[in-house]
């Protein structure tokens, strides 16, 4: 059954001095595809500015602006409505071996979603756990058998990483956040050979939502993986992706799809202030 949601992601900004020009990527529309479609997407700032939209080489919608009078403040928001579906899977007939994942002209053809990255490096222990994970199991088995194992060892606990702690630093913790364990997935999973690509997104808290009432949202990260097609699952919760998920950004990792990233002269920034709210419309 689909899900109309409205999202709405309000990043603030406060600067201890005046900021006298800044260039800025903003991540917050959300992709239409095979499982969502966006009917409604704006972003706006405050000051205003003229900006332009572009779709990045991942595939991710880009607004970009830039801002040349003093401000001491910025405020960015992204706001839309998009219709949700459960996530599907290559049908049966689809579905590969590990034999063919591995093939030359898989690997050619998903080179940059097989190798390591700065948060998703080797790791020799991690890739032999994976293997025997794996062992037995075909592909589409395997990415489900990774996922239980890394949201089962890993203890959810906002505040202990950051938005540059890799993969291998989280799992040396064993504690961490959705990026966490969408990267420590993605690691194990390349381990084996299976293409694997990170997504950033928004996640309705509660199954049985209301209509109409607004909630307290999160910004959120999981996985696709290609084993004959692409499909999700979200490690951080193990379960598949479905209409609560509402998928934004995709890339090799984090870097590639942060929802905000930009530079800037003037004064350093004192506060961030980050709200996201959903509402279920029907």
């Amino acid at each position: 059954m689909s899900w109309r949601l409205r999202v709405v992601h309000s990043t603030g900004f406060a600067y201890n001095a005046p900021v006298t020009s800044s260039y800025n990527e903003a991540r917050l529309t959300p992709r239409s595809d095979a499982r969502q479609n966006v009917i409604v997407n704006r972003v706006e700032t405050v000051p205003a500015t003229r900006s332009y939209r572009y779709t990045d080489y991942w595939g991710t919608a880009v607004t970009a602006f830039d801002l040349h009078a003093p401000h001491e403040e910025l405020e960015v928001s992204g706001s839309s409505v998009v219709e949700t579906e459960p996530g599907e899977r290559p049908s049966a007939a689809d579905q590969l071996g590990f034999d063919d994942i591995r093939s030359a002209y898989v690997v050619d053809r998903y080179d940059e979603f097989l190798v390591p990255t700065a948060y998703v490096p080797r790791n020799r222990s991690l890739a032999s756990t994976a293997k025997k994970l794996a062992r037995g199991l075909d592909p589409e088995a395997a990415v489900e058998a990774v996922c239980a194992y890394v949201n089962t060892e890993m203890e959810y606990v906002p505040g202990t990483t950051g938005v540059h702690t890799s993969a291998v630093d989280a799992w040396s913790e064993r504690k961490g956040v959705c990026q966490d364990y969408a990267h420590l997935t993605l690691l194990m999973l390349r381990s084996l050979g299976i293409p694997a690509r990170y997504v950033s997104g928004y996640l309705h808290p509660a199954q049985d939502a209301i209509i109409n009432k607004v909630v307290e949202g999160q910004s959120h990260a999981w996985i696709e993986a290609w084993t004959g097609g692409w499909w999700g699952w979200d490690p951080t919760n193990d379960v598949p992706v479905n209409e609560q998920h509402v998928s934004v950004g995709i890339g090799r990792d984090y870097s590639d799809v942060p929802p905000l990233k930009g530079i800037y002269t003037g004064g350093g920034a004192t506060d961030l202030d980050v709200v996201v709210e959903i509402t279920r419309l029907a």
